[in-house]
């Protein structure tokens, strides 16, 4: 698991177990709502009858951490860090895969096609207020169909077929075996917040 805790980060939780009135008391790390743009990684004391049987432990020499296992994959990458200054410090967690996690050829389509909307496309599309999200995959005889939906400035944009057709469906099927078309299921018929009228 790459988790890198710097040393002051370290000294800073090992203090604050210290302080608190319980024998062998330890860190637990977990992410809300992974995979999702609201995930939140999360820090919360944790007592030794507090620990679930599958988390898995990252003794470090001052203090252990136990990771929740749901969340091991949206924490690869994370870093936790604490930054002295005259108010006294700020502890922060970075976590890049906790909206979502890194994969591989592997792993689930679902994932794969999230992971490419939320790194890649909606990148490009924010600057027009607009995201693109998967709704749901399609099993056909011949491979797979990714139904899309747009929202933000791309609903009712007059630009939005060109953007499906050129930028998101052209990017699935190269990166996702296995998917052979996209299907875009947005109510274009609202042009309230369009980008493009």
């Amino acid at each position: 698991m790459n988790i890198t805790v710097t040393e002051s980060a370290e000294k800073y939780l090992a203090d604050l177990l210290a302080k608190q009135d319980a024998e062998d008391i330890s860190v637990r790390m977990f992410v809300t709502q992974p995979g999702t743009p609201y995930a939140e990684t999360c820090l919360a004391y944790c007592r030794p009858d507090e620990v679930i049987a599958d988390d898995e432990l990252l003794e470090l020499t001052l203090i252990r951490f136990y990771l929740e296992r749901n969340s091991l994959p949206y924490l690869e990458e994370a870093m936790i860090d604490f930054a002295e200054d005259r108010m006294g410090g700020q502890l922060t967690i970075k976590a890049p895969n906790a909206k979502v996690p890194k994969v591989s050829a592997d792993s689930p389509m679902e994932e794969q096609i999230n992971y490419i909307l939320y790194s890649d496309v909606n990148p490009g599309l924010a600057s027009h207020g607009g995201e693109v999200k998967l709704v749901e995959l399609v099993e056909e005889e011949n491979g797979h169909i990714a139904v899309l939906k747009f929202g933000g400035g791309c609903q009712g944009c007059s630009a939005v077929d060109m953007t499906l057709k050129d930028g998101v469906e052209k990017t699935l099927l190269e990166r996702v075996p296995g998917l052979i078309a996209v299907r875009d299921e947005t109510d274009h018929s609202n042009t309230d917040k369009a980008y493009y009228k």
